[in-house]
């Protein structure tokens, strides 16, 4: 897997200060992607243990809330296979901290079902996070006045309260996590 940028401090892709990572490769090539160069599976760095040892690092501080991934596309299945090994030892680390994925992938219509994104690792990889972002960016449902997404089909959602009632719980309102 390749990342096209690590942002430490980020205020703008969750709640409180986080780290945030921005993985590569994405197939959805939403019309106004604000990151379109990260469509390609091959841009920027390659993601190493070093790369690991990095955000660790930076995720130490009491200060920072948690960790965001966005792209590209994390939940496309190979940043899947290769994001969880590292969300795993997040999870050991940093127990309190909270976990944001954001994913132009609909949850409970292609990460549940059987579909392209869907491999043997999403099951997991979805226990690993706190708050999923999932629905492609529509450019003609742009509005900049939402918290933590781009447009109004995108949906905040509270993925432990889900995946334990098997029904999709909305935030409706920001509160800490974990």
């Amino acid at each position: 897997m390749y990342y096209g940028e690590i942002k430490n401090y980020d205020i703008a892709n969750g709640l409180g200060v986080r780290v945030s990572l921005f993985v590569s490769g994405c197939t959805h090539h939403c019309k106004g992607c604000f990151n379109p160069q990260t469509w390609d599976f091959n841009y920027g760095k390659p993601f190493t243990r070093e790369t690991a040892d990095k955000l660790l690092e930076m995720l130490s501080p009491d200060y920072i809330d948690g960790l965001s991934l966005l792209g590209g596309e994390p939940m496309e299945p190979d940043n899947q296979r290769a994001l969880l090994p590292f969300l795993k030892e997040v999870r050991s680390r940093f127990p309190k901290k909270n976990i944001w994925c954001y994913t132009g992938y609909l949850l409970d219509e292609e990460l549940l079902k059987p579909s392209r994104a869907r491999c043997e690792v999403t099951d997991e990889m979805l226990s690993c996070i706190d708050v999923l972002v999932d629905g492609e960016f529509v450019e003609e449902k742009k509005n900049i006045s939402l918290n933590f997404r781009g447009s109004e089909n995108q949906r905040l959602i509270d993925l432990p309260l889900t995946l334990s009632t098997g029904e999709i719980h909305l935030i409706n309102r920001l509160y800490n996590l974990r």
